[in-house]
């Protein structure tokens, strides 16, 4: 076995920013990136071919089904990708002394707790995405595999589909918004995500792992922060989770613990309006 490490989801937004910070590192040869085209995880036999070529030391798992509300009317297919793929990958990986690291969400609680949620705390999702997500960290933690599996939140790039850019979109559009502000999470660049990944699988964390930006908002507040750091004087408006049904329900309250991330981090994870401002930035470059 050498020192490579795979990552599989080459394409995704977080497999893209893994790539940013990886690209220029003195040890970027290390790196494979391999897309869906590449190998797909569903498809057992490739990926176990995949695995004896490579032979890798890590498979960083950076794919996954991530329409929530389509979900809810695709469950058997998510939880073919986020459940039985990943028990597959798992075993598969097991089977090869590989070590793997695999995302998971803060959509595997139920919202209803009055404090952050613990990596330890009972998870009962409300929605189809979170139980397939669920099943995948438990085929996880069943198949033997030497794993670093990390729940995340809220995540967004300057690149891909998420939040912020649908945000800006609409705001440059001149068109206004209405977002819920009785959810609370904590936003998550997949930039920061990236480099605490490589530094928890750089310090040898084990297990299971919240890794997220620092302090809490909803979702209103969220928008309205891109709106003032990007496009003042854009409308906003607040409503409630019943005044905007959606397919899946959400979680209310999921904000992540981070106890243990800081405790095993340099320095503590960067509070979320830092790590947007810099992701903003760059969109704001890119536009110029």
């Amino acid at each position: 076995m050498n020192d490579r490490i795979v990552v599989v989801g080459a394409g995704g937004m977080l497999a893209t920013s893994l790539l940013h910070h990886v690209t220029t590192a003195a040890d970027a040869t290390r790196w494979l990136f391999l897309s869906q085209n590449d190998v797909d995880i569903t498809d057992a036999r490739r990926f176990a071919s995949m695995l004896d070529a490579a032979r890798p030391a890590w498979i960083v798992n950076a794919s996954g089904y991530t329409n929530v509300d389509g979900a809810e009317s695709a469950e058997d297919d998510a939880m073919r990708i986020n459940a039985a793929a990943v028990g597959e990958l798992a075993r598969q990986c097991a089977a090869r002394s590989i070590r793997l690291v695999h995302f998971s969400t803060d959509y595997v609680f139920s919202g209803d707790s009055g404090r952050p949620w613990r990596e330890d705390d009972p998870a009962a999702p409300v929605n189809a995405y979170g139980r397939s997500k669920l099943a995948g960290e438990i085929a996880l933690r069943e198949s033997g595999a030497e794993h670093l599996l990390i729940r995340t939140s809220w995540l967004y790039a300057a690149h891909g589909r998420n939040f912020v850019r649908t945000v800006l979109d609409r705001l440059r559009a001149g068109k206004g918004l209405r977002v819920v502000s009785d959810q609370r999470g904590r936003p998550t660049s997949a930039d920061d995500l990236a480099a605490m990944t490589i530094e928890l699988m750089e310090r040898g964390v084990r297990g299971t792992i919240h890794a997220a930006n620092a302090g809490e908002t909803t979702w209103y507040d969220f928008a309205c922060a891109i709106r003032d750091e990007y496009v003042p004087g854009g409308a906003v408006e607040p409503c409630a989770t019943i005044e905007y049904p959606t397919p899946a329900r959400r979680p209310a309250y999921s904000t992540l613990d981070l106890a243990r991330l800081t405790s095993h981090l340099a320095a503590p994870p960067r509070h979320w309006r830092a790590a947007l401002r810099d992701v903003l930035a760059i969109l704001s470059a890119a536009r110029d």
